[in-house]
């Protein structure tokens, strides 16, 4: 069958993109291997808890934010609700506890009262934050610096370093090889517009985009695999692509004028046929490094956390042992028993994931893959088992009386997010945004093909998803006129 667009993936990428063309009267054919749309934006259930699996807050949704333009272009905000959260993020180490407030003057206000010696650079990181893509614009030409080489430039203070960096795996496992200018946008998009949750959790987006294009003529289908993306003259110009169940086989191939991978560019290259396109496309991205993972323990509470005293939606919990911001990727790589953390009490909002008198939270981290791809699965149960009792104590200390009030719980490692997603190594932000990626930014691929994911330049969080997902669409358009 013919298509004018054929999209490899589900993800926030691909539906954005597929919703804009559908909306434009292109007939689209989207395919995705999981049971549902969504990728990282999904949710799943488990007793009588909905638990989300990566949303903690959008960033954005201001009058200047491209994401409020999408929605509003694609009638996002009429069928989905979104929650403001209550602060960006409470940080805690053995020496402070503060609360940052999204509002940027009141951020300011907090930071200068616990550091007032530090007022200049404090000053100094928001003028870079707030304006970043002017920044950006005025150091276009000169060798691209990282946040921690920044950081060090504008403040003495360590601590005051690691509060700013509370939230730097929202981006990335070191501060040292992290991109300032994508630090700064996306930063600043917390600050300029707050943070929201979806009620109900991110697969009521991914599943209103996937009715969008099918209200508009297209089709999604799902539980199906691409294996190959057929090229002719250089050109792509069809999928082959597969039933992905078990004990069945059902060979499908389809057709288009332009094919999107919204999949892990790494894989397109696995799935880019003759073979040797594939291989240009591989040296092409050689150079970029893969992203971290995160491990997640999803955890439904006998009753809302807030009620336990608990007042905060983030906090983000440092290790003694991280006393500057260079400990920061050692600590990551560290022992679990040592693994700085996060912990998000969706009790906070009123998140629909559980009944009123129940509450579902989850405790984040930093992963890699390399944890656990070498074990046996008997000793990969009992690691998850050991982590998750390791992340428990170090909760229950957080917040007395806790571990009592958990019902549930279970561990999701970077091999889970391999396994659904697909993502090599389980990275969820797709290519580290390292400084170096500016020198190499364009990926090459033949004609007709277009990528629209967290793999991008833009780079990954939902947001860098959707916005590569839409650029994507108007690429496609405006080649087609």
């Amino acid at each position: 069958m013919k298509y004018d667009i054929i999209i490899i993936g589900a993800g926030l990428g691909g539906l954005t993109a597929g919703a804009k063309l559908a909306k434009q009267g292109k007939k689209v054919l989207l395919i995705e291997q999981h049971d549902r749309p969504g990728g990282c934006a999904t949710t799943f259930e488990r007793k009588d808890f909905v638990f989300e699996v990566g949303l903690h807050e959008m960033d954005g949704l201001d009058r200047r934010d491209m994401k409020t333009k999408i929605f509003r272009d694609l009638g996002v905000f009429d069928k989905v609700e979104f929650l403001k959260v209550p602060e960006f993020y409470h940080f805690v180490n053995d020496r402070y506890k503060i609360t940052i407030p999204h509002e940027a003057e009141k951020a300011i206000e907090v930071l200068i009262e616990n550091f007032p010696d530090e007022k200049t650079g404090i000053n100094a990181y928001f003028d870079q934050v707030l304006n970043a893509r002017k920044k950006a614009k005025e150091s276009e030409g000169q060798e691209e610096i990282s946040v921690g080489k920044f950081l060090d430039s504008i403040i003495n203070n360590d601590d005051l370093k690691l509060v700013l960096l509370g939230n730097l795996g929202y981006f990335h496992d070191d501060p040292y090889s992290l991109s300032l200018n994508y630090y700064s946008v996306a930063q600043g998009s917390y600050y300029s517009g707050g943070g929201n949750f979806i009620k109900g959790g991110s697969q009521k987006l991914s599943d209103y985009l996937a009715n969008f294009i099918i209200e508009n003529g297209g089709k999604v289908i799902l539980k199906h695999l691409v294996t190959e993306i057929i090229t002719e003259n250089n050109k792509a110009v069809g999928v082959k692509f597969e039933t992905n169940k078990k004990n069945e086989t059902e060979l499908n191939s389809a057709f288009a004028d332009d094919i999107i991978a919204n999949a892990a560019i790494p894989n397109v290259a696995n799935i880019l046929l003759p073979k040797v396109y594939g291989e240009n496309l591989k040296e092409d991205i050689s150079k970029h490094e893969t992203g971290a993972s995160l491990l997640t323990i999803y955890f439904g509470f006998k009753k809302p956390v807030k009620g336990l005293g608990n007042k905060y939606y983030s906090t983000f919990v440092y290790d003694d042992s991280v006393k500057t911001q260079a400990n920061i990727k050692a600590n990551n790589k560290g022992d679990f028993k040592n693994r700085s953390f996060t912990f998000v009490d969706y009790s906070q909002v009123d998140s629909a994931l559980t009944s009123k008198e129940k509450s579902v939270g989850v405790i984040c981290c930093i992963d890699y893959f390399s944890d656990w791809d070498k074990l046996s699965k008997k000793e990969y149960r009992a690691k998850k088992e050991e982590v998750a009792e390791i992340y428990i104590e170090k909760l229950e200390k957080l917040i007395p009386g806790i571990k009592n009030q958990i019902e549930y719980y279970e561990v999701g490692t970077s091999k889970t997010v391999a396994r659904y997603t697909l993502n090599p190594e389980g990275a969820v932000y797709g290519f580290a945004q390292t400084p170096e990626r500016v020198k190499f930014d364009k990926i090459q691929s033949i004609e007709n093909l277009h990528f629209a994911s967290a793999w991008t330049k833009i780079g990954g969080g939902f947001s860098g998803a959707i916005f590569s997902g839409y650029l994507c669409a108007m690429d496609v358009l405006r080649k087609n006129r």
